[in-house]
């Protein structure tokens, strides 16, 4: 079963320039997973400190396996200090 992710990020202002280039990175080497379909990047219009992603995975195993890389716990280092809340995931299916 394919999985959809939401994953709505914001960065405290001071940050937002190193937050976007982590972000940026994680599309880069994410595309290259076997396992994702679609990790799209975008920008808030209003308040430019939030970023939101976009994902398509084909399973949850691939999802699990995406969570384990390098570039996504490099991410996970930047939460306490870069970001000005826990970032907000949502899990989803087509219905």
């Amino acid at each position: 079963m394919k999985i959809y992710l939401t994953a709505v990020i914001k960065a405290k202002e001071e940050y937002r320039e190193k937050v976007l280039e982590t972000l940026q990175n994680m599309v880069r080497e994410t595309i290259r997973e076997e396992a994702n379909e679609q990790y799209t990047l975008h920008q808030g219009i209003e308040d430019h400190n939030q970023f939101i992603f976009y994902e398509i995975w084909k399973s949850a195993e691939g999802l699990a396996k995406h969570n384990e890389q390098p570039y996504i716990r490099a991410f996970g280092e930047l939460i306490d200090e870069k970001l000005q809340e826990q970032p907000q995931i949502y899990l989803t299916q087509i219905i």
